[in-house]
């Protein structure tokens, strides 16, 4: 749901200020000052707000396995989401970090890993 409020809020910021210029015959100023408010909404959505919206306030957020491996579990280490899944082809558990905006993407490769046998 602040997802959807955030992105409401800088698209209406965006047309105000688009509409002000525009009710001023400066369209042109109007367009630019518009597509940075939009720019920088998305630059701090993307690099910052994304993953703090989905841990502190129940945002929204999709990940994908990669094809020919299994979910195994995830988990929160300050504001980056760690996820651990399952290579059978290699027998190897891949332990990978989605950092804000996936600058920083760690992974621990655990080899002779089988996480079903007891």
């Amino acid at each position: 749901m602040i997802t959807y409020l955030y992105w409401s809020g800088i698209l209406l910021a965006a047309a105000i200020l688009f509409g002000v210029c525009a009710k001023t015959d400066n369209w042109k100023t109007g367009i630019i000052l518009a597509l940075v408010i939009l720019i920088m909404g998305w630059s701090a959505y993307y690099f910052r707000l994304q993953q703090v919206f989905v841990k502190r306030y129940g945002g929204v957020m999709t990940i994908y396995v990669p094809e020919g491996q299994h979910h195994i579990s995830a988990t929160w280490k300050d504001d980056n989401l760690w996820v651990e899944n399952y290579n059978p082809a290699t027998n190897t558990c891949i332990f990978s970090e989605y950092s804000k905006g996936n600058l920083l993407q760690g992974q621990v490769t655990i080899k002779n890993c089988n996480p079903v046998m007891p």
